[in-house]
């Protein structure tokens, strides 16, 4: 920012306004002179904030001023071009802070009249104090312990380049940091770990090692401004090595078309045999498809890859894969054990959290952002509140209570009171899901509906969309439960939530707790 381009702009300005008119017999000209604060500092966009030994510039380009004074704080500064450090009455003062801390700046102006602070009229003499923040360079350090088999925390890792720590093959390390120097980006990356890169990192990550090799870790801290950073790389860090424990199938899933065996760690190609496997595909029947090939998937060696002869499986279908032993074994020689009905759980991306902010997971809203929508009738009887009790996973969810034969219709605002939407097209086919943990079903009375919630959506919403989840008699209490319904938009553009929860036939509370929502694209079993 020019300083002296401001003043000679807003000196033009002001002479301008304030010009009387010359009368038609006198070519005498009257001007007055506002009294008018204006103070700027050179890093006001980045709140003061420099770097240590870093430089900033203090500017009084006010009009009016008879006099100031800058007094700055003893033993921290330097004004340049100046033997007097503390006090200074130059309109422009350039310093260099040498100390870290917070340290207050105080100007003192003398006005030839009473002057404005922007539309408001003060006194004569004004103070004012400017906070600079000095930082310290970014420096950080790492540390690391095994996890026991019992979740507690193990012996510490040697913190050393070449250290090569040994690991078994399917177990984990917790990763922790501590910096200084106020930085505001974390980044971990594993190598030849799960996850292999953590952004935004929390203090402490754990990462699962589950393929035998040698592996480097970065950590990463850093500040955009006042720019600052410091990386630590250790080469050859973690060594895997084969592991005697029993190999866990920790998930089955999709990935590009194919069915997905996640297991604990690497597994031996050379021991497939697909025919040890079988499917079995339910949606409003039952289809037993051939497998036409179990492989090792290229990049991620813990993944075994099973593809259907002539079938496709779709979001809608349950699909149940078994395994009888066979010779199927892990890189270090440790058998598959037998597993029944594995359900899979397909990966799907969730619009509300890529593509809106819509706060469905609850961890950055209040309840003030959950409103009632003034449905009027039995549809305010409900209680809400944002709860760090329980979640499905982070930290928080919705707490809700149906009253007695009561309901619920509430939106998603912003603290500005608009609706926040999401984005949705025409002619695909999505699943709204919902995570919710029921405390109390109370007493519903079994000759009338059964409760539930049900998500509309506004615009063009479809009246008939299911109860998502229906509180039956039977419905599982004191656990988590995913519920789901499938939808279609008649209309490409944004919509907006409007959640109805429905206990008009029970005479008791209903309670439970609500987490994750989800929209996503999914595809559909023609």
């Amino acid at each position: 920012m020019n300083l002296k381009k401001i003043k000679t702009y807003i000196w033009f300005i002001a002479v301008a306004l304030f010009i009387n008119a010359c009368s038609d017999d006198s070519n005498e000209l009257s001007l007055t002179e506002p009294n008018h604060r204006v103070v700027y500092t050179s890093q006001m966009d980045f709140e003061n904030k420099i770097n240590i030994n870093g430089e900033i510039d203090f500017g009084d380009i006010s009009a009016g001023v008879e006099s100031r004074t800058w007094t700055f704080p003893e033993g921290v500064v330097d004004i340049v071009g100046s033997d007097d450090d503390i006090n200074s009455s130059k309109d422009v003062v350039k310093t260099i802070f040498n100390t870290v801390g917070e340290h207050s700046v105080h100007l003192n102006q003398i006005f030839k009249g009473d002057a404005f602070v922007g539309t408001e009229l003060r006194g004569k003499e004004l103070d004012t104090t400017i906070i600079v923040t000095v930082l310290s360079p970014v420096t950080a350090t790492i540390n690391a312990n095994f996890i026991n088999d019992d979740g507690s925390l193990g012996a510490a890792l040697n913190i050393a380049d070449m250290a090569e720590n040994e690991v078994t093959a399917s177990k984990s390390v917790r990763f922790t940091y501590a910096t200084d120097g106020a930085p505001e980006e974390f980044v971990w990356n594993f190598d030849g770990g799960d996850p292999t890169e953590v952004t935004a990192a929390p203090i402490e990550t754990d990462v699962k090692y589950k393929k035998m090799g040698t592996y480097d870790i970065q950590f990463i801290a850093s500040r955009a401004r006042p720019y600052g950073g410091d990386t630590i790389y250790l080469k050859d860090f973690i060594k895997v090595i084969a592991s005697t424990d029993p190999v866990d199938l920790e998930q089955v899933t999709d990935k590009d078309g194919d069915i997905a065996l996640v297991f604990s760690r690497e597994m031996d190609a050379s021991t497939l045999n697909k025919d040890n496997f079988s499917i079995i595909i339910e949606n409003g029947g039952v289809i037993t498809p051939t497998i036409k090939k179990a492989s090792v998937d290229a990049t991620e060696g813990n993944i075994i890859l099973l593809e259907l002869d002539g079938e496709g499986i779709y979001n809608d279908d349950v699909i149940k894969v078994s395994y009888t032993p066979g010779v199927l074994a892990t890189l270090d020689a440790v058998k598959a054990t037998a597993f029944t009905d594995e359900i899979l759980e397909f990966t799907k991306i969730n619009i509300l959290d890529v593509a809106s902010d819509y706060d469905h997971s609850f961890e950055n809203s209040t309840a003030d952002n959950w409103p009632y929508m003034w449905w009027g009738g039995v549809w305010g009887e409900y209680d809400l509140e944002i709860s760090d009790i329980k979640a499905q996973d982070g930290s928080k969810s919705a707490y809700i209570e149906f009253r007695p034969n009561g309901g619920m219709i509430i939106g998603h605002k912003n603290t500005a009171g608009d609706q926040i939407t999401f984005p949705a097209e025409t002619g695909k086919n999505y699943e709204i899901g919902i995570w919710v943990y029921v405390e109390d079903l109370g007493a519903n009375d079994p000759a009338g509906f059964a409760p539930d919630v049900r998500f509309f959506w506004w615009p063009d919403t479809n009246w008939g969309v299911g109860g998502n989840p229906t509180f039956t008699s039977d419905f599982k209490t004191g656990e988590w439960v995913y519920s789901k319904t499938y939808a279609q938009f008649n209309e490409t553009g944004d919509k907006t939530f409007q959640i109805r929860g429905y206990n008009e036939a029970n005479p008791e509370r209903l309670k439970f707790y609500m987490d994750n929502l989800s929209v996503s694209e999914v595809s559909l079993r023609p």
